[in-house]
């Protein structure tokens, strides 16, 4: 090859590692993409080499990342050998010492396994093969406000048969961890990028086509047109960490991944909601009770006696003559319906009772309005508006043998609303709706195209 003919190869290698590494590529703004057909969010990634573009299931509450490796081809996949280092750092799972096929990125040798986890659709084991091996490769994320990807050579994350993507949005591929553990993204993220803080964030867009963000590795500024930065006006409340998470073992409790606050107490219009506040506890010998966060589940649970208690009180709210809402015949999964005709609008939304999540603290509030509270059921000749919380039954159960939380604050309610995971103060921040402040999630200003 001539030297002119070999300049275009070294300026385009040059260009592509140019554009993919430096630490300048912190902190991150990566779109969130709500699939409305199914409620889930997705976020964009790119993993392998050559570099592919893919979607994945955003999860607050896992452990690891996994991706379906029944096509999955690179020439930088390695697998994790048991008893590693990094092995080690996953926990104690599984190994497969002798694969029954032909070296792939599913099965090899000395390799240590996991069991990912849909949380949409739970596997059935007997159908889809369980031995998912644990494996390192490259993987980025976009940095939209400077055209660069932010990549970590060294990936850690999980392969999963094509079974496991059962129930998840068309063109997901696997599953994005976001969770508390030691190999979810913002903690592999920040083990790379040390100087900036181990921090991330998340607005999910209520829109119906534009998407929301998420940063990784900044507390602030969160730019959102007409120039609000919502950094500046969050509220703050402890991160909790419950030891018993769903991977727990009788005789050994690993912690959950699951982001957990304090919730104390819920007004409805300001009143107080007679409830059993024991259930707002973790349980410190089974795990059971407490308030989690969750981009998976669509809509908030309550345990059924909070439930039931909280559901009369906003009805009895929703009747006086402040609202003077009358119910109608209700639509599956929620209970608690109103003509859309008989409720007005406001700023952040329909016009009903406002209710609080008080926190640690009676200062520290959390308000859900109406566009939070409420969602819109418009089929056939059915327009409504329906209160969006549901019945999480008597007992919630997270495994076979570890009881869930009271409250699992769902997907609806987190949208368009600023929420900031400090891992290294072990907090949250959190903005209640910026529709208040005359923005929403969809504002914020990509300075470039978004992937």
């Amino acid at each position: 090859m001539s030297p002119t003919n070999l300049a275009v190869p070294l300026l385009i290698i040059f260009f592509y590692l140019s554009f993919i590494s430096s630490q300048a590529a912190l902190p991150l703004q990566t779109p969130i993409q709500k699939d409305h057909s199914t409620s889930q969010y997705v976020i964009t990634a790119y993993l392998r080499t050559p570099l592919k573009l893919t979607k994945l299931l955003l999860d607050l509450g896992a452990t690891y990342t996994w991706v379906n490796c029944d096509d999955y081809t690179s020439s930088t996949y390695r697998h994790v050998p048991c008893n590693s280092s990094v092995a080690n750092l996953l926990g104690a799972y599984a190994c497969l010492d002798l694969c029954d096929g032909a070296p792939s990125p599913n099965c090899g040798n000395n390799s240590f396994i996991l069991f990912p986890d849909n949380p949409i659709k739970p596997v059935d084991y007997k159908k889809v093969n369980g031995v998912n091996t644990a494996i390192i490769d490259s993987f980025a994320l976009s940095s939209t406000t400077q055209g660069s990807l932010a990549l970590i050579n060294s990936f850690i994350f999980s392969c999963a048969r094509t079974g496991f993507l059962k129930g998840l949005a068309k063109g997901v591929s696997g599953l994005a961890a976001l969770g508390r553990s030691n190999v979810s993204i913002p903690v592999q993220l920040n083990k790379l990028y040390t100087s900036y803080p181990n921090c991330f964030a998340i607005c999910l867009s209520g829109s119906k086509s534009q998407p929301g963000v998420a940063h990784f590795g900044s507390r602030g500024p969160y730019n959102f047109l007409p120039g609000i930065d919502l950094s500046k006006s969050l509220l703050y409340t402890p991160l909790i960490s419950n030891p018993f998470g769903k991977d727990s073992d009788p005789d050994k409790p690993r912690a959950s991944p699951d982001y957990y606050i304090g919730l104390s107490s819920i007004k409805v219009n300001g009143k107080m909601v007679a409830l059993n506040k024991s259930l707002l506890a973790i349980d410190g010998e089974t795990g059971s009770g407490g308030t989690k966060i969750s981009t998976v589940v669509p809509y908030t649970k309550l345990q059924s006696s909070i439930y039931k208690t909280f559901i009369t009180a906003f009805l009895k709210e929703a009747a006086s003559s402040a609202f003077n809402l009358t119910t109608t015949k209700p639509v599956k999964p929620f209970r608690v319906c109103y003509p859309a005709s008989a409720v007005k609008s406001t700023q952040t939304g329909p016009a009903v009772p406002i209710i609080d999540l008080v926190l640690d603290r009676q200062e520290v509030v959390w308000k859900i309005f109406g566009s939070n509270s409420m969602v819109r059921i418009t089929k056939n000749s059915v327009d409504l508006w329906c209160l969006g919380f549901v019945d999480g039954g008597v007992n919630p159960m997270v495994s076979s043998w570890i009881r869930g939380p009271s409250v699992v604050i769902g997907g609806h309610q987190l949208e368009d609303n600023m929420l900031q995971f400090d891992l290294q103060s072990k907090k949250l921040g959190f903005s209640s709706s910026i529709l208040s402040r005359g923005t929403n999630c969809a504002s914020f200003k990509f300075s470039t195209k978004h992937v």
